[in-house]
C-alpha cells in the first residue's frame, strides 16, 4: 500500500503521510459529489455522490465530455475558459441534466491543476440547490401574487422597512397622493406633505407611520391631511402597522391610506358619509381576511400556517369590530354588549367545537377609539385561553367579563388551564407582547393572577 506525502504551498516542512487507499476512500465516498474533467472536457472521475445526484452509472458518466451533462453551452463554457486561465470558482451556478432527463440546479465550485504550465485537470465539487432553487423560484411566485392582489385593492396601501424606508407602494397609494414615492429613499410616508387636521405641518418623521415603527406598535384613530404636488388637499385616516418576523423582531411596517376628504366635504351629512366609510373598511377588513385563509390553506409550511392562522383571527376581530360600528347608529360609541359579543363570535370561528365561551356584560357602551385595540386584546385573550386552558379531554371552558367601574371598564378572560405567569415567556408568549402594546394604546394596565386557571384582567380608562 502505497502513501501520498501532502505538502503545504509554502513548503513548509511538516508533512503528513496518507495512505492511497484512504485517499481513495476520500474521493469514492465523500459527501460531497466531486469530479474531475480533462483538459478536452471528458470526465475523467466521479465519486458515487456525483453518480447518486445525477443518476448515472459510473459507465455510463465517466468517459464522456462534461459538456453533454450541463444543460446550458454557456456556462460550461464558461466554467472552462475561468479555469484555464488560473481562476478559482466559487459556488458557481449552472444547471446539470440527470439520467431521468431532469434538470438538477448546481453550484459548482473548482479549480484547476497545472503541471508546468499546462492545464491538466479540473477539480470540481458540485452542491445539488435544486430544492432551494424551487423555494426560491415558488417565493418569487408568491411575492407576484400577493403584489397583483395588492394592487387590486382600491385602498392605498404601501410598506416600509424597519428604518421607514419605502419598499413598496400600489398604485392606488401613487394615484392618492399623487406622485409616485422613490423606492428607498422616501421615508414614513407617500404623501408629499402632511398638517394635523386644524392645519399645522407635520414633519414626515412624526407622522403616525413612524410612530408605529419608533414604537413598534399599531396607530389607530389619528387623522391627517395631506398635500399633494399640485397643492391640492385631502384628509385621511392611516392605518400603520409593524411587520414581525418569526422571532418577533421588527422588521418594517404596512400602511393603508384611507381617504376621508367626502367626509370633510359634507359636514351636513356625516351619518351618510361614516356609513359608507365603514362599509368600505368592513369590506376590504373581509376581503383580507379571505386573503390570508386563502394563504393558509395554500401553505404547505405548519410554521407559516400558524402564523397566517394568528393573523386571521386578529383581522377577524377587527371586522367584527368594524361591523358593530357600521351597523351602529351613535356616531360616538357602540353597544358594548354587542361589540363584545361580535368579537367573541369571530374569535369562536377559528375554535373547535368543545369550547365553550360565557360572555357576561354590564356595561353600557363603548367609545368608537377603544373598540379597535379592545377588539384585538380580547381575541389574543381568546385565542390563548382555548390553546392552553382545555383539559386532557380537550374541553376548554372560557368565561369573559366586561364591566364598568367608575371611571374605567374591566375586562376579565378566565380559564380553566394551569395558568401562567407574564414573566415566564415560555408560555402563552405568542400574543402578549401585542396584548401589552395594545394595553399601553388604551392607556390601561393587564395583569394575570396566579393559577390553577389564567384569570387575565385588563383595566382601561372611558376614553383616549
Amino acid at each position: 500500500m502505497g502513501n501520498i506525502e501532502l505538502v503545504s504551498d509554502n513548503s513548509v516542512a511538516a508533512r503528513v503521510d496518507v495512505p492511497l487507499d484512504d485517499y481513495e476512500d476520500f474521493f469514492q465516498n465523500g459527501a460531497l459529489p466531486l469530479h474531475l474533467v480533462g483538459a478536452d472536457g471528458t470526465i475523467l472521475r466521479a465519486n458515487r455522490a456525483e453518480l447518486d445526484m445525477l443518476g448515472y452509472s459510473a459507465g455510463e458518466y465517466i468517459g464522456r465530455k462534461i459538456s453533454e451533462f450541463h444543460a446550458d453551452a454557456d456556462a460550461i463554457n464558461e466554467i472552462f475558459a475561468r479555469l484555464g486561465a488560473g481562476e478559482k470558482l466559487i459556488r458557481f451556478p449552472s444547471r446539470m441534466i440527470a439520467k431521468d432527463g431532469s434538470i438538477r440546479h448546481v453550484e459548482i465550485t473548482s479549480s484547476a491543476l497545472f503541471r508546468d504550465g499546462e492545464f491538466v485537470n479540473t477539480r470540481c465539487f458540485t452542491t445539488d440547490v435544486s430544492e432551494i432553487f424551487r423555494v426560491k423560484r415558488e417565493l418569487v411566485r408568491k411575492d407576484q401574487e400577493i403584489r397583483q392582489i395588492l394592487e387590486a385593492l382600491p385602498a392605498a396601501v404601501y410598506t416600509t422597512d424597519a428604518q421607514g424606508k419605502i419598499t413598496y407602494f400600489n398604485r392606488a397609494a401613487a394615484e392618492l397622493a399623487g406622485r409616485d414615492p422613490i423606492i428607498g429613499q422616501d421615508e414614513w410616508c407617500v404623501t408629499y406633505r402632511l398638517f394635523t387636521v386644524d392645519g399645522q405641518p407635520l414633519p414626515h418623521h412624526e407622522c403616525p407611520m413612524a410612530i408605529a415603527l419608533k414604537e413598534n406598535r399599531p396607530v389607530r384613530g389619528v387623522e391627517a391631511m395631506a398635500q399633494r404636488p399640485d397643492g391640492s388637499m385631502f384628509p385621511f385616516l392611516p392605518f400603520p402597522t409593524p411587520i414581525r418576523n418569526s422571532g418577533g423582531d421588527l422588521v418594517g411596517a404596512v400602511n393603508m391610506l384611507v381617504d376621508i376628504t367626502d367626509r370633510k366635504l359634507a359636514e351636513s351629512n356625516q351619518r351618510v358619509f361614516l356609513d359608507e366609510l365603514n362599509h368600505r373598511v368592513k369590506n376590504n377588513m373581509t376581503m383580507l381576511y379571505a386573503l390570508i385563509r386563502s394563504a393558509e390553506r395554500e401553505s404547505q409550511s405548519t410554521e407559516a400556517r400558524a402564523v397566517l392562522g394568528d393573523a386571521a383571527q386578529r383581522v377577524g376581530a377587527m371586522a367584527a369590530a368594524q361591523q358593530v360600528l357600521y351597523t351602529e347608529q351613535d356616531r360616538t360609541g357602540v353597544d358594548a354588549r354587542e361589540f363584545v359579543t361580535a368579537v367573541c363570535g369571530s374569535a369562536r370561528q377559528g375554535f373547535s367545537k368543545d369550547v365553550t365561551l360565557h360572555i357576561d356584560v354590564d356595561a353600557p357602551y363603548l367609545r368608537n377609539e377603544v373598540t379597535m385595540p379592545l377588539a384585538l386584546v380580547l381575541n389574543e385573550l381568546l385565542t390563548n385561553a382555548a390553546k392552553h386552558g382545555c383539559d386532557d379531554s380537550g374541553r376548554c371552558e372560557i368565561w369573559i367579563s366586561l364591566i364598568r367601574r367608575d371611571s374605567e371598564y374591566v375586562l376579565t378572560v378566565r380559564d380553566r388551564g394551569s395558568g401562567f405567569d407574564l414573566k415566564d415567556t415560555g408560555r402563552r408568549s405568542s400574543g402578549t407582547g401585542l396584548i401589552s402594546g395594545l394595553v399601553r394604546q388604551l392607556r390601561g394596565s393587564f395583569s394575570v393572577s396566579p393559577g390553577p386557571g389564567a384569570l387575565c384582567t385588563v383595566l382601561f380608562a372611558d376614553q383616549l
